[in-house]
């Protein structure tokens, strides 16, 4: 699942939408006093609850967006679904490599048009009902026939002809044409004789009802919107139960109050909004008991152009500004952003310079511009290529159109990124030197106006999985949204014929190499077009305590991040301190990855599994 910010960042296959950039850190929460600038409820005072449980608390700055799996875009609620629910497959902690999930192997047809899944036996619902393939082909058939279903990962099973399960442990997928996404299908298996009952997919958001019946490592108990969500260990799980007896993650909108919170060990873990800020992570860094985690990250952070909100069928709706349509205007825009200066100056080095669409950590499909094809910080080319689009400077410097209106655009910002906030100051400078002017609007929710069409920029992000299939079907034609102003896969509304025919190429192709080669050439026509404008790829930057984690989880193992991985590692290995309560003996048996914390290193040897590095989103989702 892939995730993401905007209203958006996955799955958005979701929308991850952006991984909203509104960010990505929670905080988990036991029993205790009132969190200071969070007078919503109670918090943990420590990682021990009063009834002896262990509680891991995360704090996190991103609002749940629906707890159906079938919904879920936001980063905070794929990584709950990847907690809730069990997958074919999984990535490997250390590599990201295919491994088994659900299904225990796979085996395709030899003109690779039917796949053939393996259902392990040891995996049971959270309610006593045994998880088998009938709950796998009800799931995807239920995403084939119902567009409410097929929200967030519809594009996984757009090109399925057939799905069935001929026995128990045996799941039959019949394609159109060959895919290969086959064995990165990041889609949370539900419970059908739970499911079934659901009447309109579209709106059910799973949050009525609880314990909610899953079969994943954590079984969700609890959840307050904009407070908390609350989920325990499943002691069945078949990989073996979590370390931690509890796991909460809390809302925070205040992420100074969040990183106050840690400090006072109200709660165990931090990642921001979505990451610390640099002078958040420095004031950690000599803090005693806390650990600061710095590592590459897996999401991107850009800047995104309305290209004119439309619907599948052509229809045009939102207030877009109509000199965006105008691809000289969005890449003199994107020629007067000093790349550079935003990681220097916003990031302060916890980033590196934003080229492609796919971060570096991915190096497969990682792709950069050539010397000729860059659109480097230049503001005198970016103020010719304005002259040539017929935006002149008046005699009050501002530059104008046709009409004699002045060219003057408002941005998307989300209110909870600190981000977002201090580069809009860059923006509103760099542009007006231009002659532009530039409005910058931060709001807690970013999701109306952005499903509505109604802004001319915005601040974009997404968290990218291993395989780049959903982030890339996120700007296809056919993720446009059927009705105006309805969710929708559409990241942007972006809708380009010889993108899509990219996207149809490198969906077909199993050879690794030249599927990767046709995603690097999705990049660049994403480039070109100036749509989007890839700024920075962000650290991972969080912390947590480790008199309350004695270890825990990164991915990949040698510089990974924790919070919003691509599985359920961080959460399902992490190992309670001395002192907190709870069952710490070793429950795993096939995850694989380096145990980060208090000088330690231990390495959890992972089962076998296909060697396939390919997987969809970000990632999340969101969606991841």
């Amino acid at each position: 699942m892939v995730t993401r910010f905007p209203p958006h960042t996955s799955r958005p296959r979701g929308r991850l939408r952006i991984l909203l950039a509104s960010g990505v850190a929670a905080l988990a929460l036991a029993a205790g006093s009132v969190v200071p600038g969070n007078p919503l409820g109670p918090a943990p005072q420590e990682a021990q609850a009063a009834d002896g449980k262990s509680t891991l608390t995360v704090a996190v700055a991103q609002s749940v967006d629906s707890l159906s799996p079938f919904l879920a875009q936001r980063l905070l609620s794929t990584s709950i679904s990847r907690l809730m629910y069990d997958f074919l497959t999984n990535y490997d902690a250390k590599d990201n490599h295919t491994i088994p999930g659900l299904a225990t192997a796979w085996e395709p047809s030899a003109d690779k048009l039917t796949w053939t899944y393996t259902i392990r036996g040891d995996s049971k619902w959270s309610d006593g009902e045994k998880a088998t393939a009938e709950d796998a082909a009800w799931t995807f058939n239920t995403m084939m026939t119902d567009e409410g279903a097929a929200t967030s990962n519809g594009s996984f099973v757009s090109n399925f002809k057939k799905v069935t399960a001929p026995s128990p442990d045996k799941l039959v997928i019949e394609l159109k044409q060959p895919q290969a996404t086959m064995t990165a299908l990041d889609v949370p298996i539900v419970p059908k004789h739970v499911w079934e009952k659901v009447g309109d997919f579209s709106t059910f958001n799973n949050n009525t009802e609880f314990p909610i019946v899953g079969n994943g490592p954590f079984i969700l108990t609890d959840y307050k919107v904009d407070r908390y969500v609350k989920l325990e260990a499943n002691k069945d799980f078949w990989r073996g139960a979590p370390k931690f007896d509890e796991l909460v993650f809390r809302y925070y909108k205040d992420q100074d109050a969040a990183v106050a919170a840690l400090r006072k060990g109200e709660v165990s873990f931090v990642a921001g909004s979505p990451s610390l800020t640099p002078a958040q992570a420095a004031s950690l860094k000599n803090a005693d008991d806390i650990k600061v985690n710095d590592a590459p990250g897996r999401r991107f952070y850009a800047l995104a152009a309305n290209p004119g909100a439309q619907t599948k069928d052509g229809k045009k709706f939102g207030d877009g500004h109509p000199a965006l349509l105008d691809q000289k205007v969005r890449q003199a825009l994107f020629m007067a952003v000093d790349r550079t200066a935003i990681i220097d100056k916003v990031f302060q080095g916890y980033a590196m310079e934003g080229e492609g669409y796919i971060p570096p950590r991915f190096d497969s499909y990682f792709w950069k511009p050539s010397a000729e094809q860059k659109l480097a910080y230049d503001p005198a080319k970016a103020a010719a290529l304005l002259d040539e689009a017929g935006y002149e400077k008046n005699s009050a410097g501002k530059r104008t159109g046709k009409d004699g209106k002045p060219l003057d655009f408002r941005i998307l910002c989300h209110a909870t990124d600190p981000n977002d906030k201090a580069v809009g100051k860059y923006l509103q400078e760099w542009w007006g030197e231009l002659g532009i002017g530039l409005k910058v609007d931060c709001r807690d929710n970013v999701s109306d106006p952005w499903y509505a069409g109604e802004y001319d920029l915005a601040f974009d992000g997404w968290s990218v999985n291993p395989d780049p299939d959903f982030v890339m079907s996120i700007h296809t034609c056919a993720a446009l949204p059927a009705k105006a102003k309805e969710t929708a896969a559409t990241d942007n509304f972006i809708c380009d014929k010889q993108y899509d025919e990219l996207y149809a190429k490198q969906l077909a192709e199993y050879d690794p190499a030249k599927r990767a080669d046709l995603v690097k050439q999705m990049e660049s026509r994403l480039y070109d077009t100036g749509y989007m404008n890839v700024m920075a790829y962000p650290n991972a930057v969080e912390a947590y305590r480790t008199d309350q984690i004695e270890s825990i989880t990164t991915m990949p193992s040698d510089a990974g991040n924790i919070y919003g991985q691509d599985g359920y590692w961080s959460w399902w290995s992490a190992v309670p301190a001395a002192g907190a309560s709870g069952d710490s003996s070793d429950g795993s048996d096939s995850s694989t990855g380096v145990l980060v914390g208090v000088g330690i290193a231990v390495v959890v040897l992972a089962g076998g599994g296909l060697l396939f590095a390919m997987r969809r989103r970000s990632t999340a989702e969101d969606r991841e």
